[in-house]
C-alpha cells in the first residue's frame, strides 16, 4: 500500500510541474526591463516618452528624421500586448511598443546603459518610469 501512495504522490507531483511549467512559458516577457524605476531596453537604454504622442491614441507621431534620432522601442516577431504594455502602429506600418498607452523611444545621444541625457529635451521627452 505505501509503495502504491507513493507511486501516485509522485505521478501527481510530475503532472503539477508539468503544468506549471507549461505556464510559465506562455506569459509573455515584458519589452522592457526596469532599473531603479525607469524603463529601458534589452540593453540596458533608457526608454523615453514624446509628449506629443496621445496617449492610448494608438499612433506615434515622431517618424523620419525625429525617428532617426529617436529610434521606436520596436515589436519583435508576433508579440502581442498585455497588461500595461500595448501596440503602436507605425506610419511605415511596423509596430512598436508603448507602456500605459505611450509609445515608447530610445535617445541615439545615449552612449551607455543609465545615461539619461534625453530627459527634458526640447521640454517634450521624458524618461519612462514604470
Amino acid at each position: 500500500m505505501n509503495r502504491s501512495v507513493r507511486l501516485i504522490r509522485t505521478f501527481a507531483t510530475a503532472i503539477v510541474l508539468a503544468v506549471l511549467s507549461a505556464c510559465a512559458t506562455m506569459m509573455p516577457a515584458a519589452p522592457a526591463k526596469v532599473a531603479d524605476g525607469v524603463l529601458t531596453n534589452s540593453a540596458g537604454m533608457t526608454l523615453y516618452t514624446f509628449d506629443r504622442d496621445a496617449a492610448g491614441s494608438g499612433k506615434s507621431v515622431c517618424n523620419g528624421p525625429c525617428a532617426a534620432l529617436w529610434p521606436p522601442l520596436m515589436v519583435a516577431g508576433d508579440a502581442k500586448a498585455s497588461g500595461d504594455w500595448s501596440l503602436v502602429t507605425r506610419d511605415d506600418g511596423g509596430r512598436q511598443w508603448a507602456y500605459k498607452g505611450k509609445a515608447l523611444y530610445v535617445w541615439s545621444k545615449d552612449q551607455k546603459p543609465g545615461d539619461k541625457t534625453g530627459d527634458g529635451f526640447n521640454n517634450v521627452w521624458r524618461i519612462a518610469k514604470e
